[in-house]
């Protein structure tokens, strides 16, 4: 199981992306968090399988019935933990 970091850009904040992606998130029995950037956009740790990636990346593209994602970045991040269970709006 890896860390993963997620950027996602695009109409996203103001929109209920957040709430609904915390909500399918824990549906699905992912564990992680969800916060806004200060630039606009944002930022959702995960942890994941390798086979689960391509199932949460489409979670993240899908987002909100009002929100627009042009764009999602991500690595494998070893430098953070997650101290929490379930996913969490940050």
């Amino acid at each position: 199981m890896n860390l993963y970091k997620f950027i996602i850009s695009g109409k996203v904040q103001g929109v209920f992306y957040r709430k609904n992606i915390s909500q399918n998130a824990m549906i699905a029995g992912y564990r992680g968090s969800v916060r806004n950037l200060s630039n606009g956009t944002v930022e959702v740790y995960a942890e994941l399988l390798d086979d689960e990636l391509d199932g949460f990346l489409h979670l993240l593209q899908e987002g909100s019935a009002t929100s627009n994602v042009e764009d999602i970045k991500y690595e494998i991040d070893t430098k953070h933990r997650l101290d929490y269970d379930g996913f969490v709006v940050l």
